[in-house]
C-alpha cells in the first residue's frame, strides 16, 4: 500500500476494488493544512472516466500489470484476436483498444496488457512507420511558414482510416514514422 502522495501519473491503483490508471493529478493546500491530490483516472476494465479528490495519507494498491509480446491477427466482430509465439490467441474489445485501433495492421508486434489473467489492452510500440494511402498534392506558393496538410494512412480496419497532419512535400506512397502517443508526424523514411 502506497499513501497518495506517492502514486504517479501512470500509475495504475485500486479504487473500490477495480483497477484505474491515474491520468492526471493535480496538487492542493499547503504543508500546514495538508495536501489534497485531485486525480483524473480511467477504468482500466470499461474505460469509463472518473475524478476524485484524496488526501496525501489516503493509501492505495499500487497494481503492476503483467505483459506479453503479441502479434495482431485478425478482426472476429466484435473482438480483435492477438497471437503470441506460443499461438496463444487473445481477444480484446474495440473499446479497450483506444487509439491503436488507427495503427493496427495485420502481423504488428505489439504487447498485450493483462490484468487478471485477462488481455485487457495492447500497448503500441512508441513509434510505428505507415505508408500514406492518400494525400492532395501541394499546392505551389503555399509554403509560408509551418504548412501542414492531412494524410491518410494504411491499417487493417478499412473503416478507421485515419489521417495524420504532414508537412507539404509528404506524397502519396511516401513511408511516414509517427508517434503514437501524440498520433504526430515525426519524420519521412528514406529507403
Amino acid at each position: 500500500m502506497k499513501p497518495a502522495k506517492e502514486i504517479r501519473v501512470g500509475n495504475i491503483i485500486m479504487v473500490d476494488s477495480k483497477p484505474f490508471i491515474v491520468l492526471r493529478s493535480d496538487v492542493n493546500g499547503s504543508s500546514r493544512t495538508g495536501f489534497t491530490y485531485k486525480w483524473k483516472m480511467k477504468n482500466l476494465l470499461t474505460n469509463s472516466p472518473l475524478e476524485n479528490v484524496f488526501r496525501g495519507d489516503d493509501k492505495f494498491d499500487v497494481v503492476v500489470l503483467d505483459k506479453k509480446p503479441v502479434t495482431y491477427s485478425y478482426f472476429a466482430d466484435p473482438l480483435y484476436v492477438f497471437m503470441d509465439a506460443d499461438y496463444e490467441q487473445y481477444e480484446i474489445e474495440e473499446e479497450n483498444l483506444g487509439d491503436a485501433l488507427n495503427y493496427l495492421k495485420d502481423g504488428m508486434e505489439c504487447e498485450a496488457v493483462f490484468y487478471d489473467g485477462k488481455a485487457i489492452s495492447v500497448e503500441l510500440p512508441t513509434t510505428i512507420q505507415r505508408q500514406i494511402v492518400y494525400s492532395e498534392p501541394a499546392v505551389k506558393g503555399n509554403t509560408s511558414g509551418n504548412v501542414l496538410k492531412e494524410a491518410r494512412i494504411e491499417n487493417a480496419i478499412e473503416s478507421k482510416q485515419f489521417t495524420v497532419q504532414v508537412p507539404l512535400f509528404v506524397s502519396q506512397d511516401d513511408i511516414i514514422e509517427i508517434d503514437t502517443r501524440t498520433n504526430e508526424y515525426k519524420k519521412i523514411v528514406r529507403n
